[in-house]
C-alpha cells in the first residue's frame, strides 16, 4: 500500500508565524496548511488562490476581517458540527474544549480531535479553542512551530 501524496500548493503565503499553504480546486478552497518558518513564498495564479491570499492578508492586518471564501465540504457529520460551533467564536474570544463538548453533547477529547482535523484553520478558527487551564494542542501537535502559531494567532486577535 502506498501513501497518498498531497498535491502541491496553489499558493504559499508568508505569515508572521511561518506560512500558509493553500490548495484550491475549480470552485473552492480545499485545504489550508500551516507551514514552518522559512518556507518560501509561492504566489497564487488561480483566481481563488489570489482571492484567498488577499483575504488572509486582510486578516493579518486586522483580526476582525471576516472571511468569505468557498470551502470544499470535508469531514464527518460530527466534525462539521464542531467546526460550525467553532465558527461562532468571535476574534479575541476563547472557548474550552469542554465548553464546546457540553454544547454538542460530546466529550472534550472528541472535540479536540475534530479541531485537529480542521482542513480550514484560521477561516474556521480552531486556534480559539483551548484546554480548561492551558493552551492545549494545535493541529494534532503539542509542541513546536504549530503551538507557536496558535499562541501568535491568539495574541494577534487579543491585541486588537
Amino acid at each position: 500500500m502506498t501513501a497518498a501524496i498531497a498535491p502541491p500548493f496553489d499558493s504559499i503565503l508568508p505569515a508572521p508565524f511561518g506560512a500558509l499553504g493553500l490548495r484550491v480546486d475549480d470552485a473552492a478552497l480545499s485545504e489550508i496548511c500551516f507551514l514552518p518558518p522559512g518556507t518560501p513564498a509561492l504566489p497564487g495564479t488561480h483566481p481563488l488562490a489570489i482571492e484567498a491570499e488577499h483575504q488572509f492578508r486582510a486578516y493579518l492586518a486586522s483580526p476582525q476581517h471576516r472571511f468569505d471564501l468557498p470551502l470544499r465540504t470535508a469531514g464527518t457529520d460530527f466534525q462539521q458540527r464542531v467546526w460550525a460551533e467553532i465558527a461562532t467564536i468571535a476574534p479575541g474570544e476563547l472557548r474550552a474544549y469542554g465548553q464546546l463538548a457540553a454544547r454538542l453533547g460530546s466529550a472534550a477529547r472528541a472535540v479536540g480531535q475534530a479541531c485537529g482535523a480542521n482542513p480550514f484553520p484560521v477561516v474556521v478558527p480552531c486556534h480559539r479553542v483551548v484546554a480548561q487551564h492551558a493552551l492545549g494542542g494545535f493541529a494534532h501537535a503539542r509542541e513546536g512551530f504549530l503551538i507557536d502559531t496558535k499562541q501568535w494567532l491568539i495574541q494577534h486577535e487579543q491585541r486588537r
